[in-house]
């Protein structure tokens, strides 16, 4: 598994990530467009539908739900509570209900929802097959699910920074798993933030439960992972290099995405960037000066070489 594939890491990462995950880190990797164009596939087609948000981090999926689905009818579900308190916090939100809890071994009775999203949890399930099975189990027959996810990166950087951090699954695992869970009528699109140019970025897929009851997927009895694993000798020794190393190379990716937004300006000027309709978003106020920072701090690290 991946350095923070894992339940207490990705805890302890997203216990300091929290503090600027709104507004810094997710609007570069997890925006609107890709949000709205996603959750076309989950079908919320009425507001009285029932619809778990499993992995919900600070409701950034949620309040996507909530424009069309009556906020009483949601339950929000995440291991973290820092990243919860966030998502308690924003009006859009109050209705629903919130609850601490493990998306491979969900709280909740079989037959139960019409409905399941999960966007940007895939990343660190230790068992993305149980976690998936666990989606099936939830659903009423005739309710869809909906994973949205990362794809693995195709150039060598971005694949050894992946590989190193977390889970990136492959297209045909996502559908591979998805079968295997026993949905049908299975459906995907592609989607990316707009300073990714050509390569496939992200999956969301979608699927229908057709029959009661739990998963057939063939799952092993024992766990890879407990959510209150003991903090072993053995454990403590894995858990701090898997954190720090882990930690750092999804920070890599956030220089990633802002060279990208810098080439799609340079691209803009010269009337080569692609026009995508799908793609274009508003940075928020923190992106704005971390971009105007960039080419300040180069235009000084060349005067102070040439002084």
């Amino acid at each position: 598994m991946r350095t923070v594939q894992h339940k207490k890491e990705a805890y302890w990462f997203y216990r300091f990530l929290s503090i600027f995950y709104d507004n810094f880190v997710n609007p570069f990797f997890w925006t609107g467009p890709m949000r709205e164009r996603s959750l076309e596939l989950a079908q919320l087609d009425r507001p009285d539908l029932r619809v778990v948000d499993v992995g919900s981090g600070t409701g950034f999926t949620t309040q996507g739900i909530v424009r069309q689905i009556a906020p009483e009818n949601v339950a929000c579900i995440d291991q973290s509570p820092h990243q919860m308190a966030r998502a308690k916090a924003k009006n859009d939100l109050q209705g629903c209900a919130f609850h601490l809890g493990d998306a491979e071994d969900l709280p909740f009775p079989t037959d139960h929802f019409d409905r399941y999203v999960s966007a940007g949890s895939i990343e660190y399930w230790p068992e993305p097959q149980r976690g998936i099975a666990e989606a099936y189990r939830v659903l009423k027959p005739g309710g869809v699910a909906l994973m949205i996810g990362p794809l693995r990166p195709q150039n060598r950087l971005g694949r050894f920074l992946a590989d190193t951090w977390m889970l990136f699954p492959e297209e045909d695992e996502y559908q591979r798993w998805f079968r295997e869970a026993g949905f049908s009528e299975i459906q995907k699109r592609y989607v990316k933030p707009s300073w990714v140019l050509r390569e496939k970025y992200g999956i969301a897929i979608a699927g229908k439960k057709t029959q009661p009851g739990p998963s057939p997927a063939p799952l092993p009895a024992v766990k890879k992972e407990r959510r209150e694993e003991p903090a072993t000798f053995t454990r403590i020794l894995l858990f701090i290099p898997r954190l720090l190393i882990g930690s750092l190379a999804g920070f890599f990716f956030i220089p990633m995405a802002i060279y990208g937004y810098l080439r799609r300006f340079i691209r803009g000027l010269f009337g080569r960037a692609p026009a995508e309709a799908e793609s274009v978003e508003t940075l928020t106020l923190q992106q704005k000066i971390s971009l105007a920072l960039i080419p300040i701090l180069l235009l000084a690290l060349l005067a102070w070489w040439i002084i």
